[in-house]
């Protein structure tokens, strides 16, 4: 028996173009059930990085794809394949890196190796919709002599930063800041320093701030005005707004506000000509407002969502959702006079008449940190198989 344990130093999460470093250890336990204890051998060990992608046969229409040749390797059990048995199409690959071969382990003795490769930048980002999924997995393939071939599968997110592509650095050394008190390889160099470069892209991007004023209104006439300070922002960032009903001509009595990402498959691969999009609410806030001068909400874009993309297959889009519900009389009638005493009550109508509209607002949604969505990634940073 050999424990294969993968160990992604950083945690789960990684920006397209970045570094993904695995630590695999291979052991042969020392079993205290066992009289005697013997050497394990195995043949070769052997690792790989691959995107699965997926879709929902009744909302995508995928052209053929001639699939015979990945199924006859699939076939052969002797055969370092990745994605075998996994569901949906492989459309990213990087070539396989050889571990070791011929490793034997007296008991007790384990051996590690490090696996490193960069994630491809022009891949798309991982991604759980409802029509489609972008998964990505690092699978470690190893064989015992004379016996099949086991998988050991480690999930892991990545987020795509678009600009990072385009990003020559420079070619002189000691233009780029470095510490001198560690050495570091040209590799880990270069990731650190994109790593840097897309939290200062991040910071500009998302931190011009300028008002934006918009005038909430039907067609009866005026509501109030929403402001915002910003229209983009990261993952994790909380999307703060205020209305001002003070200088409305028609009274509001309610009005509620959602975060949503809208997922629309490109028109060629639509399963129905015209189809529409799917909506999913991330946050909401909903708030009575009958004689209320201003009021605000604040909604938090989750660490765990994806952030707006587009591929030649879907494209994914976040919106603020607004819809309101306004008197359809006049304000002086929407209260009642309880009795004629000296204290003076007013309760509100039993019934009343109504109007209701909606309004969207586009807004951008950019990835953030890979370290901060690793604190609250599904996956695990180790994975582990006994072969």
């Amino acid at each position: 028996m050999i424990e294969v344990l993968a160990k992604l130093g950083r945690g789960p999460v990684f920006l397209a173009g970045e570094v993904l470093e695995c630590v695999i250890t291979f052991t042969n336990p020392l079993s205290a059930s066992s009289t005697s204890a013997s050497s394990e051998m195995l043949a070769w060990a052997s690792a790989q990085i691959h995107c699965q992608f997926h879709t929902s046969e009744n909302r995508v229409a995928l052209p053929p794809s001639d699939g015979s040749k990945h199924d006859v390797q699939a076939e052969n059990e002797t055969v370092f394949v990745p994605n075998r048995g996994e569901r949906g199409q492989c459309i990213l690959s990087t070539p396989p890196k050889i571990l070791f071969c011929d490793l034997r382990l007296d008991p007790g003795e384990s051996k590690s190796y490090s696996y490193c490769e960069t994630l491809p930048i022009d891949g798309p980002p991982s991604f759980r919709g409802q029509s489609v999924k972008y998964v990505y997995k690092l699978t470690i393939g190893c064989q015992r002599v004379n016996s099949p071939i086991k998988l050991l599968r480690v999930p892991f997110r990545v987020l795509v930063l678009h600009g990072l592509k385009d990003y020559q650095f420079p070619q002189d050394e000691a233009v780029a800041p470095s510490n001198p008190f560690l050495e570091e390889e040209e590799g880990l160099k270069k990731d650190s320093r994109l790593a840097d470069l897309a939290t200062e892209l991040l910071m500009v991007a998302t931190s011009r701030r300028s008002l934006h004023l918009y005038n909430i209104s039907n067609t009866r006439g005026k509501v109030g005005t929403f402001c915002i300070f910003k229209t983009v922002y990261k993952i994790g960032e909380d999307v703060i707004g205020t209305f001002n009903f003070s200088e409305g001509d028609i009274p509001c009595l309610q009005f509620s506000v959602s975060l949503q990402t809208e997922e629309s498959i490109q028109e060629e691969f639509q399963r129905r000509r015209g189809q529409p999009g799917s909506f999913s609410t991330h946050a909401r806030h909903q708030e009575a407002c009958l004689h209320t001068a201003q009021s605000s909400f604040s909604l938090p874009i989750p660490l765990s969502s994806t952030p707006g993309f587009t591929t030649n297959i879907v494209s994914l889009k976040w919106r603020l959702h607004f819809e309101f519900v306004t008197s359809g009389e006049s304000a002086g009638t929407c209260l009642v006079r309880g009795n004629q005493s000296e204290a003076v009550t007013w309760t509100g109508m039993e019934q009343i008449e109504v109007d209701t509209f909606s309004w969207d607002l586009p807004i951008k949604v950019l990835p953030t940190n890979p370290i901060l969505a690793s604190y609250v990634s599904q996956f695990s940073s180790t994975n582990s198989i006994t072969i």
